[in-house]
């Protein structure tokens, strides 16, 4: 095998009141703090109640729990000095968008901008992962395969069943919201990297896009790395939830290239397929199971991750990841964060549920650290 698999993770995480448990935006002082510890791998997000982080380029899991936990660790610490926590999660229990302030920065005043209403709506927080590929038609062979596996990946990582206080009905109400923003969902298949460069070339030709980091899709070539990025997850309250994501990842285009070295290969379906099951995980997260297109039949969650142990077990254990993966049984047997809210918010209360989620997701956010 040619390409590397490094590992790079990327979340947004919300800043809340200790107090109200509402969004508080940054106050000053904050990024800087953050920033002088962790250099670039800190930075503001769209909102100023948002911080983004990304871990460096990691060889395995271990060394990406290792930097995810210092990178958690040093926000919770700054954060708590003045009175806030983070909470990974894709949408806040209660707060309203309208409330929120954006970051004084080029890129974010141009993206209000160019998209108006549809930007300020976008109080919604995801996990990015990087895996490494060096080649670029390997890049563009791996992509279309591995779209089959975006629903899974997103059912794992559903975190936002409310918005603005009430139960959505889904899983992951935070792609519902992403999904308004042009060059987004499953990505096209393009025969050739060529393909690929003329096609998105055609909007930076004309100014609409300054290069490929304005097209969002779910999954894409990584405009600054050389790797491919999945974007589809809602980003995960537990740390160790993330890295069990993260892992899967990793071994998912692993074993695809591992096919291609057997001149094999995963089957390509048509995006409309595939794009009935994404809806069916942002709908029901892991609670009622993603089509099987070669049995033609609708099959329970636990069964598929049971399926995917067992096909990625040998590259698992050759990235060291196999625990990882393993603890994926474990999420779909909670109803993953989104499940976990629920059951929180059901306990608290008539009036007090919103408080107990933030609460628990405070909790989670810092297991671990």
């Amino acid at each position: 095998m040619q390409s590397s698999f490094t590992i790079g993770i990327e979340e947004e995480y919300l800043l809340v009141d200790l107090d109200s448990f509402a969004l508080a935006a940054a106050p000053d002082g904050l990024m800087e703090a953050c920033q002088a510890e962790l250099q670039e791998q800190v930075s503001p997000e769209f909102l100023k109640c948002q911080i983004e982080i990304g871990t460096k380029v990691c060889e395995t899991v271990d060394e990406a729990r290792a930097d995810l936990k210092r990178l958690r660790a040093c926000i919770a610490q700054h954060a708590a000095k003045h009175n806030l926590a983070p909470i990974a999660v894709a949408c806040h229990p209660f707060s309203d968008w309208k409330d929120q302030k954006f970051t004084e920065k080029d890129r974010y005043t141009e993206l209000e901008r160019e998209l108006e209403g549809v930007a300020r709506r976008m109080l919604i927080c995801g996990m990015h992962v990087h895996v490494g590929i060096d080649d670029n038609t390997l890049r563009m062979d791996l992509m279309p395969q591995l779209a089959y596996f975006l629903p899974h990946l997103l059912a794992l990582s559903t975190s936002s069943p409310f918005w603005q206080g009430d139960d959505t009905g889904l899983a992951s109400y935070r792609l519902s919201v992403f999904d308004n923003m042009p060059r987004t969902g499953l990505p096209p298949s393009f025969s050739s990297w060529a393909e690929y460069e003329r096609t998105t070339g055609t909007l930076i030709e004309l100014g609409i896009i300054e290069d490929t980091s304005k097209v969002w899709w779910d999954l894409r070539p990584s405009d600054h790395y050389p790797t491919l990025e999945t974007r589809i997850c809602d980003v995960q309250p537990r740390l160790e939830d993330a890295l069990a994501i993260a892992a899967l990842t990793q071994a998912l285009v692993r074993m695809l290239v591992r096919l291609r070295d057997r001149n094999l290969r995963w089957r390509e379906y048509d995006r409309f397929l595939i794009s009935e099951n994404r809806w069916r995980a942002q709908r029901y997260g892991v609670t009622k199971g993603l089509i099987d297109f070669g049995e033609r039949a609708i099959r329970p969650f636990g069964d598929l991750v049971d399926e995917l142990i067992t096909l990625l077990a040998e590259d698992a254990e050759a990235l060291g990841s196999l625990d990882d993966i393993v603890r994926l049984r474990d999420v779909v047997k909670s109803g993953a964060s989104a499940g976990r809210q629920r059951a929180v918010h059901a306990q608290a209360g008539s009036g007090k549920g919103g408080e107990a989620v933030v609460r628990h997701l405070i909790e989670e956010f810092h297991e671990g650290l």
